[in-house]
């Protein structure tokens, strides 16, 4: 099953050419170019994991990740900084990011950053689904 993914950043060149990247790598990408965009994509969209600029106009990556992580706390987000904003890339880890990359990233880094991810994704939602199953089998005595 392929992946989605989202990448937000308010660099229009650089959300375009980056979802061509991954999309020659065989993942779904969704584009957004802010925060809010971001957020609305989520509601149409199945998204395994966000790829998400820390410094943006309007909603920070931080705000921004807040927000997804309270609507849909199994979405993996990996946070983009530069050197100056590093300090809040962490910050963003102990608000559930699932990791942060420099910018310029390269390709590769990212791709394994991702395919880590959507693994952790896949192996939380296994194990609710198994967790929910063993609930329906105890509540009828099975």
């Amino acid at each position: 099953m392929k992946a989605h993914v989202m990448v937000v950043d308010d660099e229009v060149e650089f959300v375009d050419v980056l979802a061509e990247r991954l999309e020659a790598r065989d993942f779904v990408v969704y584009k957004a170019y802010s925060g809010d965009q971001a957020l609305k994509e989520l509601e149409t969209h199945k998204v395994d994991v966000i790829i998400l600029d820390v410094v943006m106009p309007g909603k920070s990556g931080i705000e921004t990740l807040h927000e997804i992580k309270h609507k849909q706390p199994l979405v993996e987000v990996i946070m983009l900084t530069g050197h100056a904003t590093v300090e809040t890339a962490i910050e963003g880890m102990k608000l559930g990011a699932y990791d942060y990359l420099m910018k310029p990233t390269e390709t590769p880094d990212l791709v394994q950053k991702i395919n880590g991810a959507v693994a952790r994704k896949r192996d939380h939602e296994e194990r609710i689904r198994k967790a929910e199953i063993d609930g329906i089998v105890k509540r009828r005595g099975w």
